[in-house]
């Protein structure tokens, strides 16, 4: 048998050189190479998540998924049952939205807390970013939507008969019987009224007088009477609590005359209408959702809230505090003895004058604070004017023009991109401080005050004799008169002016004139274009 390989060519020589072989035995013995060694980092980190697996612990579900969706599914529940008005959730939803993320994180940070005093660690699963994020983005777009729907509804309204009848059926009308009865004198009457204008008024007697008018819009005189009779009021007494209540129809609405005795007390909860109450001697309170209100002559206190409303707003007369929330259009004040309080925002002009009581305004635009108002304030979307206010006047808002005039009291004023006028009715304190803008202060003639003040990129000019500073930056310092109350004015981007008024005194306080129906400040015409801006 020959020793010589198969391979080998006769005569015992090696076989030729072949590069191509050479490169393919070279290829595979790289990839063998290779996967050797990526098995054995496979290994590696195989061990290594084994490793830390133990030291982690076991994987834990998070509480927070599950809570967030059963607060989910119970507003689901309360939003299909009409517990609770959508218009009001998604209003204050898409306000407060931001407050689940922070309840959210709290949870969280409980959880932690707790998961440190185990003694064997846990991992928490964090599926419900995914609910959080979604419930974020809802939030936003809720909140843009209660932006810009808002100042359309105010523009165009929606508690007129177009809102109830929006396929344009045939209109139908019925008054139905007069309901009398009476009722305690300390009684207090709740109406409900879902669809439809309410009027209350005080009258002479011990009675208690219900006029009801039926609108229904239906193709028939057999569709309108199922309206009609799903529209009919109930009034029960029961003790010193009086109800009234129609239960409202979609295509249909009530309009409701109620009479009471002066003493009563009138509750109101109205869905879509205009809400008028007059001469009542207990007070009111007043919940409207979409309509106007307006209250006048009228002895206690009154609380109004609006809740995705952006009617008008009118109140004459009231003797009484007066607070109001939630969102309006125009708001029209004068002759009010108490405190008044209005929180929300307001998308039309403001009028008030003749203030016995603290007056406080809060919107997201502006902060007003007046001890008392013997004058008048106008508010709208490009200026704020308070005239003859007496006490502390306190203001911080922006974008406004801001003119304060016959002050008697401290001022104190904040504001950026816009212009401030201060003239106070004597020599008081005075603090006004804008980012961008001019400042201006009217002193009178005889103002014994103390000085200070800067304008930064602006000038300074005054016409008392004051010392005056600075380049770039200017100061200007000293004391008018023998001195007192400190007068500071502080401008960026802008002039200070310090003026010497006109040597008049103080004015008397404004006569008790009753709001004239063509006072310009009053609501323009139906079809008058406004400008829904929040003040």
């Amino acid at each position: 048998m020959s020793s010589v390989p198969p391979s080998t060519p006769p005569g015992g020589m090696p076989p030729p050189y072949d590069p191509r072989t050479q490169w393919r035995v070279y290829q595979d013995q790289q990839k063998a190479a290779w996967r050797s060694q990526r098995d054995a980092w496979k290994a590696q980190q195989k061990a290594w998540r084994a490793r830390a697996e133990e030291m982690r612990g076991p994987r834990v579900s998070s509480v927070v998924g599950p809570i967030i969706l059963i607060a989910a599914g119970v507003v689901g529940l309360l939003l299909y049952s009409g517990r609770i008005s959508p218009g009001t959730f998604w209003g204050w939803y898409g306000h407060w939205w931001p407050l689940l993320l922070i309840l959210a994180g709290l949870a969280l940070l409980g959880e932690w807390a707790l998961d440190l005093r185990r003694t064997t660690p846990v991992r928490r699963s964090s599926g419900f970013v995914g609910i959080l994020i979604l419930l974020a983005v809802v939030g936003l777009a809720a909140s843009n939507w209660n932006s810009v729907w808002g100042p359309m509804r105010a523009q165009w309204g929606d508690q007129d008969d177009n809102f109830f009848n929006m396929l344009g059926l045939p209109e139908h009308d019925l008054d139905q019987p007069a309901i009398s009865m009476p009722i305690p004198a300390s009684a207090t009457v709740q109406i409900e009224n879902p669809r439809g204008d309410v009027s209350i008024a005080a009258g002479d007697g011990t009675e208690m007088q219900v006029q009801a008018h039926e609108i229904a819009f239906a193709s028939s005189d057999d569709d309108a009477k199922k309206i009609f009779d799903a529209e009919a009021v109930h009034a029960t007494v029961t003790g010193n609590a009086v109800l009234v209540k129609t239960d409202g129809n979609s295509s249909g609405r009530v309009d409701l005359t109620i009479t009471v005795p002066k003493t009563v007390a009138a509750t109101v909860n109205s869905g879509h209408g205009t809400v008028t109450v007059a001469g009542l001697g207990a007070g009111a309170n007043v919940t409207s959702s979409h309509g106007d209100v307006h209250l006048n002559s009228i002895q206690g206190s009154v609380q109004v809230h609006f809740s995705s409303n952006r009617g008008d707003f009118s109140a004459h007369q009231i003797d009484g505090d007066l607070t109001a929330d939630g969102n309006c259009n125009d708001v029209t004040f004068s002759e009010i003895k108490g405190k008044v309080t209005m929180n929300g925002e307001i998308f039309g002009d403001v009028h008030m004058e003749m203030i016995g009581g603290p007056l406080h305004v809060h919107t997201s635009v502006t902060e007003l604070e007046v001890a008392s108002l013997p004058g008048d304030l106008t508010l709208n979307s490009d200026d704020l004017r308070v005239t003859q206010g007496k006490g502390l006047v306190r203001v911080v808002t922006h974008a406004k023009d801001v003119d304060l005039s016959q002050i008697a009291g401290d001022t104190y004023v904040e504001d950026r991109d816009g212009r401030i006028a201060v003239a106070p009715a004597g020599s008081f304190a005075v603090e006004a401080k804008n980012r961008k803008g001019d400042v201006e202060v009217t002193l009178p003639p005889n103002a014994q005050v103390n000085v200070e003040g800067n304008a930064r990129n602006g000038d300074i000019v005054t016409d008392f004799p004051l010392s005056v500073t600075g380049a770039e930056n200017k100061t200007v310092s000293g004391r008018i008169g023998a001195g007192g109350p400190r007068v500071y004015v502080s401008a960026e981007n802008g002039d200070v002016r310090i003026k010497r008024g006109s040597d008049v005194g103080s004015l008397p306080p404004l006569p008790p004139v009753p709001p004239q129906p063509n006072a310009p400040h009053l609501k323009a015409p139906r079809g008058t274009p406004t400008q829904p801006v929040t003040q």
